[in-house]
């Protein structure tokens, strides 16, 4: 994935190396001029009192075609001056040179993402913006993680975004056992991107709490991220204070409100050890502005290198040109040959 290559031809047209010699066309008029007042000069003088005795005459083959040798030495002299200003076929295209960047999104779907601070709730504000973040990025590989109590792979790393949104558009809580297990989360990130070979390597952690579960603490599972120049956003999903909650009862859906508990100090510490950054989401708006801001920071450097190619043409008008040549000589010398 690093500095993979792509080749775009962009056009392809017809340019003269030496456009001023096309002048010269000029002379083709001015020849063909001088052709026809030779000719006039060249008529009889004698008069006739009348040209009806000469109505039924028909002219042969010969006379029809006496300026034909004429004809094929004008296109051969215009054939021979293109040729002189050497047309080329001009093929315009690009060398893109990019570096990819590899991302894994480790997404929180523990029960308390089902908070309706956002709309319509924690989990699938998450989901739209993650989808929406892979619609905009170019040349990555981008995979998925998954976390409650306990984490798994959803998507390893990929080009393919639409399979990857594809399989992001399921995703809810209670899939797995429930919990905030944030250190297995990321561990299981970190594992996805071990052995890149990307220039730059990611990681997107999302949650709402606090971590309560797994054998791997976040601090432990940041270190790690650490030995292997791995960078670590950490985003912390959630209101100020209290947050609506559905609750199922006998009677239907109550809510109820929750306090909102997020471990800002590990998380702030997991991105500094890392050289990333946490942000706080309050809303979907704030959400939406952490993704495209993060975006920004791991664009792909993206290098375009310009090429022209030319294929020189003029053989083709030097070889049509001599063959008139000798058509003309040829003709001039036997069926048209003029007697003075």
């Amino acid at each position: 994935m690093n500095r993979p290559q792509q080749c775009r031809l962009l056009m392809a047209d017809i340019t003269f190396a030496n456009p001023e010699i096309l002048f010269l066309l000029l002379l083709v008029p001015g020849l063909s001029v001088w052709y026809y007042y030779r000719l006039q000069a060249k008529e009889s003088d004698i008069r006739y009192s009348t040209l009806q005795p000469f109505a039924l005459v028909t002219y042969s083959a010969k006379e029809r075609l006496r300026h034909l040798p004429f004809v094929l030495r004008m296109i051969a002299l215009m054939l021979i001056i293109i040729a002189l200003a050497r047309p080329q076929s001009t093929s315009k295209g690009e060398n893109v040179y990019s570096e990819g960047i590899d991302i894994v999104l480790a997404l929180d779907i523990s029960g308390s993402m089902l908070a309706e601070d956002f709309q319509p709730n924690r989990i699938e504000a998450a989901k739209n913006v993650a989808q929406d973040f892979i619609s905009g990025r170019t040349n990555d590989r981008i995979g998925l993680v998954i976390f409650s109590g306990e984490s798994f792979t959803q998507c390893p790393l990929t080009v393919d975004y639409e399979v990857l949104k594809t399989l992001i558009k399921p995703l809810k809580s209670g899939m797995i056992e429930d919990g905030t297990a944030i250190g297995l989360g990321l561990a299981n990130a970190v594992n996805r991107l071990r052995e890149s070979k990307a220039k730059s390597k990611v990681i997107i952690l999302l949650t709402d709490g606090v971590n309560n579960r797994g054998e791997i603490d976040p601090i432990t599972a940041a270190q790690i991220a650490q030995s292997f120049d791995i960078r670590v956003y950490t985003v912390g999903v959630g209101t100020i204070g209290e947050a609506p909650y559905p609750v199922q009862t006998p009677f239907g859906i109550r809510y109820q409100m929750v306090p909102v508990e997020i471990d800002e100090k590990v998380m702030k510490q997991i991105a500094e050890m890392t050289e990333g950054q946490y942000f706080r989401a309050t809303d979907n708006k704030k959400l939406r502005s952490i993704y495209q801001e993060i975006d920004h920071l791991e664009k792909t450097r993206v290098e375009v290198r310009s090429y022209r190619r030319y294929t020189e043409l003029f053989y083709s008008f030097i070889f049509v040109a001599l063959v008139l040549l000798i058509g003309d000589i040829g003709l001039s010398s036997t069926w048209l040959r003029k007697i003075p």
